[in-house]
């Protein structure tokens, strides 16, 4: 049995294949049907609505994670608080970890709530050119549990993509769950009625997270999702007293830029390790405005550069296909 499922995991097509659902490897997977019958994505008529609801979004970017704990929710809170420094552009973060959502609290939202005009829910916004959506603004108490199958959270995905009145949006960064389960499969399906420039995938340096990162970076390939890049979190630590610098997660295989030279992937950047993040995500504070001169700061300023380089090309690349 485990090695038929090691076949099959290795040999699945990919949901966007013509031979989803219908490969050999596909036997005994819970989701040939769906794959099968072409309902993977969405039906014409939801595409239709999705495409009408986020014809404003210029930029979706992905922040993915193969294990939980690396910093995912951090990385996409800080990316969405670096783009929005620029007062010209407009950016909305979507948090589809919906079992644990920590976006409200990192963004200083806790206790806030949605509300619902003529034109759909309003985000929840931080500054007048950053706005956000998580279920956590649905919860009575943060503390509450969300204890729901598959078919429940991606419908709630897709009303966070149908029914929120983003506006006009520059950049729509979307923080997911870690790993490659329901969430990640629905939001490329939804989004595939529209475009999503690319993924951003964190890890940290130690081989048991990149262990993980790998089998997201296959994800992403098998679903034909672009992978921008992969940023390493955590990637040591320099005492602010003596400056010397500690690996706290020694990268025993070489880290993330040895793995992403042998899958071609980009490394964006390395992040270390700063305990002002941590203090400024409890507090709901932006960590770039209030470290400024920060190493960590430096690397993200850096990294979110790329990104919106990337996001730009890509952008030009569609056109001239266009």
């Amino acid at each position: 049995l485990a090695a038929q499922l090691s076949l099959s995991l290795a040999e699945c097509p990919g949901t966007g294949s013509a031979q989803a659902g219908r490969a050999a490897a596909c036997q005994g997977c819970p989701n040939q049907g769906l794959c099968a019958a072409g309902a993977a994505g969405p039906d014409p008529a939801e595409a239709a609505e999705l495409r009408a609801r986020l014809r404003a979004v210029r930029h979706t970017v992905l922040v993915l994670s193969g294990k939980g704990g690396v910093g995912k929710s951090t990385f996409s809170a800080l990316l969405a608080h670096g783009l929005a420094a620029d007062e010209t552009k407009q950016v909305a973060l979507l948090d589809i970890d919906i079992c644990g959502p920590s976006i409200p609290k990192i963004m200083g939202l806790e206790g806030e709530q949605v509300h619902q005009s003529g034109s759909g829910w309003s985000p929840v916004y931080v500054e007048e050119n950053l706005g956000v959506m998580s279920v956590g603004f649905l919860l009575s108490s943060p503390d509450d549990a969300v204890i729901w199958r598959g078919p429940k959270k991606n419908g709630l995905i897709k009303q966070f993509l149908r029914d929120v009145d983003w506006g006009e949006v520059d950049y729509l960064i979307v923080d997911t769950p870690p790993g490659t389960s329901d969430e990640h499969l629905s939001i490329v399906q939804y989004l595939s009625a529209t475009r999503i420039d690319g993924a951003v995938i964190v890890t940290t340096p130690q081989e048991v997270s990149l262990q993980d990162v790998r089998k997201e970076i296959n994800f992403c390939r098998k679903v034909k999702l672009p992978i921008i890049g992969v940023v390493e979190n955590m990637s040591g630590f320099v005492c602010p007293k003596c400056k010397n610098e500690s690996q706290i997660f020694p990268p025993t295989t070489g880290g993330a830029e040895k793995m992403c030279q042998n899958l071609s992937v980009s490394l964006l950047g390395k992040v270390p390790l700063d305990p002002q993040i941590g203090k400024s995500c409890d507090s709901g504070q932006s960590f770039l405005a209030e470290a400024p001169e920060s190493p960590a700061t430096l690397s993200y300023r850096n990294i979110i550069q790329r990104i919106q380089e990337y996001c730009e090309q890509h952008h030009l690349q569609e056109e001239k296909i266009m």
